[in-house]
């Protein structure tokens, strides 16, 4: 293993000494956190594993027990849940067939770029915390206070949320039942994942995903025969259906205000993308696994949501009364998906399909969990928040602050009570948005990295994994970032209902910028940073040592490979 400057591998007391958190290569392990060799202590099965880790002379270290397997299967499914099965019909109910597809293709074009940008800052920097620090470390000190604790807040309300639609999901069989049940049994199923660390949310969302990919692969077959009149006898598509529904009811609903209030909507179905970021900092080899990873992002964005919300606009009515009387954007009875089993007279794939939102919604807590805690202690190893939060066990979880995103929870009981839902609808407000700010911000990190490797007089040929559009991928997701925002800005004061909103209404489509602002000025108060000059940018401590011979031989092998098959290798 060699690395490209010495900086690089100083090691965890040079990074020490600036608030930067470290990654040690598994080959020096040894010099930071010490793993415990009992089996029952590594995976949490004893009190003696709630004991502090001996992080011998590093910084905090979380675990490194991710296999490759884990982070592609997180890329590819992790974060589809709630608001790709359930939040695409009130999206087709808003905006159209038309409108449904195209909002969720510029999404996906943002994303592709703000995931291959994060995948070259983490292969290079792979850190717990991820984009946060890196907001830090190329942009500003106090923007990354208020990006790590927007992002903190941003899973603290959602794990809430999942808990709820839990509920609801379970309501789809049996509505006698009390949703506290429900919530209470889904939370102890989030808490029991958690006690096992790592490997615990690996496995989780390993299993959730395989599960998840292989329903909406299951589910574009049938549209697709649905749509050319297969479906059962007396169903809606018994005969030849095609694209009737993009001309009545019509591709478009509510003109302008429509497409511009899909946009938030498919936003919230991508969060949670960026996680396979966060996840690499406890991957075995983050260097090997992650660009794999991160390559099958196209795949879910192409496959998986453009394909099969293509199949949503074109099978079910953008003015179907499920949709339009749905009681939230979250009532599973106003899910597409399930819609289509119900219509087309398939009897029981609606209830499987709901068994699908059921996994997804749970998948999406406790991937909730995973990413709020690990931001947290992050922020907490570098004085952002208190200490106790820093704190890591000796089966490498980080238990206060997987102790404060479970307590988050237990907010999923408001919304049992009358005013609750008032109350859950504001919480929801607080992080609204807080997904766009993650994503503008690693944009904005790997602009600012690349300038900066370019100043300290690097070239691009010492980064291991490369971004496929380079700086000005990042460029393109930073402007699509920014007019989404504009989008929700006029949508929050013209709503697609028609008229103008109140107050009240304005604040609960965008209390978040608010929010992020004062997050920025308590940064700048409490630290005194501002925004950091080129030559002020470090590119250099903390980057991970690579094997270059390797590298270089993967590079020469590919340029001697037909142009096509290149492309194809970069891609996938």
């Amino acid at each position: 293993m060699v690395s490209s400057d010495p900086a690089a591998s100083s090691g965890s007391k040079d990074e020490k000494d600036i608030g930067l958190p470290s990654y040690s290569p598994a080959s020096t392990q040894a010099e930071g956190a010490q793993r415990t060799e009992n089996w029952a202590t590594r995976n949490g099965l004893n009190l003696d594993s709630f004991r502090k880790r001996d992080y011998g002379t590093g910084i905090v270290e979380l675990d490194r027990s991710m296999k490759p397997r884990h982070l592609h299967m997180i890329a590819i499914g992790g974060s589809i849940g709630a608001g790709f099965f359930v939040g695409s019909g009130s999206a087709l109910a808003t905006g159209g067939p038309a409108t449904l597809l195209i909002d969720f293709l510029i999404i996906g074009v943002m994303m592709f770029n703000v995931v291959y940008a994060l995948g070259e800052l983490a292969v290079m920097y792979p850190v717990s915390g991820g984009f946060y620090t890196y907001a830090t470390r190329f942009i500003d000190p106090s923007w990354g206070f208020a990006m790590g604790w927007n992002y903190v807040l941003q899973w603290a309300v959602v794990v809430p949320l999942e808990l709820t639609v839990c509920s609801i999901s379970i309501s789809y069989w049996n509505a006698e039942i009390n949703s506290a049940v429900w919530i209470t049994v889904f939370y102890i199923f989030i808490i029991i994942v958690n006690i096992f660390g790592t490997l615990g949310y690996a496995e989780e969302e390993f299993w959730a995903s395989l599960l998840k990919l292989s329903a909406t692969v299951i589910f574009m077959f049938i549209s697709l025969i649905c749509v050319l009149g297969g479906g059962p006898e007396g169903g809606w598509y018994d005969n030849y259906y095609g694209a009737r529904l993009w001309y009545d009811p019509g591709a478009f609903r509510h003109g302008f205000r429509g497409f511009c209030a899909v946009f938030v909507t498919a936003a919230f179905s991508f969060s949670g993308t960026e996680l396979v970021g966060l996840a690499a900092a406890e991957a075995d080899n983050p260097a090997k696994s992650l660009p794999g990873a991160i390559k099958q992002v196209f795949w879910r964005i192409t496959l998986f949501y453009i394909l099969g919300l293509t199949f949503v606009g074109l099978l079910i009515p953008s003015n179907d009364p499920h949709l339009l009387n749905a009681t939230s954007s979250n009532d599973v009875t106003a899910s597409p998906f399930v819609l289509v089993g119900q219509y087309a007279g398939l009897n029981g794939f609606n209830h499987f399909m709901n068994f699908i939102i059921l996994v997804s919604v749970v998948s999406i807590g406790v991937s909730g969990v995973y990413g709020g805690s690990r931001t947290l202690t992050a922020l907490a190893q570098q004085g952002y928040a208190p200490k106790i939060f820093s704190y890591v066990d000796r089966s490498g979880r980080p238990t206060f602050s997987v102790g404060a995103l479970l307590a988050f929870g237990l907010l999923a009981y408001i919304n049992l009570a009358a005013a609750g839902p008032t109350v859950f609808n504001w919480l929801l407000a607080l992080s609204g948005l807080a997904a766009l700010f993650t994503w503008g911000s690693i944009c904005l990190s790997h602009i600012r990295f690349r300038k900066a490797w370019a100043y300290h007089g690097h070239t691009l040929d010492e980064i291991p994994f490369k971004a496929v559009g380079g700086v000005y991928g990042s460029w393109l997701g930073l402007i699509l970032v920014v007019l989404v925002l504009i989008a929700q800005f006029y949508v929050a004061i013209c709503p697609p209902s028609g008229g103008f909103n109140d107050a009240a209404g304005f604040f609960q489509s965008y209390l978040a910028l608010p929010v992020v602002l004062l997050f920025w000025a308590g940064g700048y108060l409490w630290k005194r940073t501002g925004w950091l000059r080129t030559h002020q940018i470090d590119v250099d401590t903390g980057r991970r040592e690579v094997d270059w011979d390797e590298i270089n031989e993967f590079r020469r092998q590919l340029a001697a490979q037909p142009a096509w098959l290149r492309i194809a290798k970069i891609l996938f």
